[in-house]
């Protein structure tokens, strides 16, 4: 996907103190946007999830539809990012749908014994890993940049092996899958947590957009992972 293809904005060491001032000011607010669009990408699939938990069975069966539509609104976002009203719709559009498809898999853990604690033990432990990782990444001088083409490789790995235990149903193989997205993403945390800080986006919708399927991704792995033990404890 080419939505992990970065490419860092390097300054030259003969910038005066006044030309990069106004520099860091500019990288300021737009680090501010783009964590509110992320917070208000979460609100919106949250919303989603919300209206859709009430039919799951029906979005079940158009599951495969909902998620083509996602990647249409993806596309659409990027290619209009720099439009203003647009780029907007398309990115609370997209968020809501993500929300949406979220919820069978949210109906199923809620099903379960203790599912609601499930859900949020999941949510929490999300919540605290992006916190924990996105501080860990703003602080260290360790540069994640080269992380890019490593992490790229394993998410097609995660992809390939996720579409194959589609026929199988292995709930060892998903262990698997899961338990390896958890470290990805979390590893994704910190690489685009790291390309924010140093300008390496164009808008902040992209900047916002990259978080949000760190945080979703993370979150769903952290639900399957729990999700399977609690319902072997049935």
């Amino acid at each position: 996907m080419g939505l992990y293809d970065r490419n860092y904005i390097q300054q030259t060491s003969e910038e005066t103190y006044e030309q990069a001032r106004p520099s860091e000011s500019s990288l300021g607010v737009f680090i501010k946007q783009t964590y509110q669009l992320f917070a208000a990408s979460l609100l919106a699939a949250s919303a989603g999830a919300y209206v859709g938990i009430g039919m799951a069975s029906t979005i079940a069966s158009w599951y495969w539809g909902l998620v083509i539509l996602e990647f249409v609104f993806l596309f659409g976002l990027y290619a209009a990012k720099r439009k203003a009203g647009l780029n907007m719709l398309l990115l609370f559009g997209f968020t809501f749908l993500s929300g949406l498809t979220l919820a069978p898999l949210l109906s199923n853990i809620l099903g379960i014994k203790g599912g609601a604690s499930i859900v949020a033990n999941a949510f929490i432990l999300t919540t605290v890993a992006f916190g924990g990782l996105s501080v860990f990444a703003m602080n260290t001088k360790r540069d994640f940049s080269s992380m890019g083409k490593m992490l790229f490789i394993t998410l097609i790995v995660v992809v390939v092996a996720g579409l194959i235990n589609i026929f199988f149903h292995s709930p060892i193989l998903q262990l698997v899958i899961a338990s390896v997205s958890s470290i990805l993403f979390s590893a994704f945390i910190l690489y685009d947590t790291q390309n924010i800080i140093k300008g390496a986006y164009e808008t902040p919708i992209e900047g916002a957009i990259a978080l949000y399927l760190d945080f979703l991704n993370l979150f769903v792995s952290l639900l399957q992972i729990l999700g399977i033990f609690g319902s072997k404890e049935e």
